[in-house]
């Protein structure tokens, strides 16, 4: 790594410990929100529920008034979702508006539109973070997201990124072959990125029980990766086994997913609940939903979620109860990461 990009990386690393300490002292602000400019996607994976092949870019105006009312609430971490954020045509201009409000920028995406110029225009936003999940060695049915595709754009990344890469693999939810998982870690890893490993959840973001077969490799990536904030506590060990988690969901609060309409949502898997435009959300929402109690929270497998709620999980007992999708308050992210 060059002095410069140690110097961006420790810069960055001492924004996201002012994050989390700024979220230890107060709970009446979001830390992390999810945004999605773009529903529509290049690709189609057989397990995704969050895109769609028809949909056009949000305006970059109305981009903008989104992401400054998260940053009126103090939201900490703003990360750009989809779909594929890659197709919208402002993307970097995106980027600048979220760092502009003192967020962190993070994005979420399949990297098959990354190339040299383009990475270089996303150092230059000021991208923070970035994801690629690759779900498989060899494309199949289920998946394109293939590290035979994406490889040589992995390979651009270690050559021209400044902001910080994690790979993320997968197991469950039909994918054939679960050792493609260790092979992806290991070439992440190799390149100097970050690795991390998912289950593929169900249609409502609920848990799926790993296999022998698929435990065992899961338990072989936990071991290549560093240990990191999120094996802190047994959230994920309890998904791995077919467990309910006993936990208190901050979605609503701590964690918003603001979709494509704009709207307020607890999570990726329940969209249209709350169900309230982000330029409308207040604090006293946030209060609101910090103390409220979610149904699906026993068996969900949201980790972003739950690794943002768990921030909070020694305070605060939740007094009122939400059932998404049923009776409740209010109007109408994934693969579980694992470190």
């Amino acid at each position: 790594m060059t002095a410069r990009r140690r110097l961006i990386a420790a810069t960055r690393k001492l924004r996201e410990v002012g994050s989390i300490a700024s979220a230890v002292a107060g709970t009446s602000h979001p830390y992390m929100a999810h945004i999605v400019p773009m529903r529509r996607c290049n690709l189609a994976c057989a397990y995704c529920n969050e895109y769609d092949d028809v949909s056009q870019p949000v305006e970059l105006e109305e981009m903008k008034r989104r992401i400054d009312a998260l940053g009126r609430l103090g939201t900490s971490v703003i990360t750009i979702s989809g779909g594929e954020p890659l197709l919208h045509p402002e993307l970097e201009a995106v980027i600048r508006r979220i760092r502009e409000t003192g967020a962190i920028a993070g994005m979420i995406t399949n990297g098959y539109l990354l190339m040299p110029e383009r990475i270089e225009r996303l150092n230059q936003a000021g991208l923070d973070h970035m994801q690629i999940s690759i779900d498989n060695v060899m494309p199949d049915e289920v998946s394109k997201k293939s590290l035979k595709v994406l490889d040589a754009k992995l390979a651009m990344l270690a050559e021209y990124a400044d902001f910080h890469v994690n790979i993320n693999s997968v197991v469950g939810g039909g994918i054939a072959h679960p050792e493609d998982a260790l092979t992806i870690s290991k070439r992440a890893l190799g390149l100097g990125f970050s690795s991390t490993i998912g289950i593929i959840h169900d249609g409502s973001g609920q848990l799926k029980p790993l296999g022998e077969r698929e435990r065992r490799v899961w338990d072989e990536v936990r071991r290549l990766t560093r240990r990191s904030y999120s094996r802190f506590n047994g959230f994920q060990e309890a998904i791995a086994n077919g467990l309910p988690n006993d936990w208190r969901c901050r979605a609503g609060s701590r964690y918003l997913y603001v979709d494509e309409n704009g709207m307020v949502s607890y999570c990726s898997q329940q969209r249209g609940y709350p169900g309230i435009p982000v330029a409308e959300y207040t604090t006293e929402m946030v209060q609101r939903e910090f103390l409220t109690e979610k149904s699906c929270a026993p068996n969900c497998t949201i980790s972003c979620v739950h690794q943002v709620s768990y921030i909070d999980h020694w305070r605060a007992p939740q007094k009122t109860m939400v059932t998404p999708g049923g009776a409740g308050h209010g109007a109408a992210d994934g693969l579980v990461q694992i470190r």
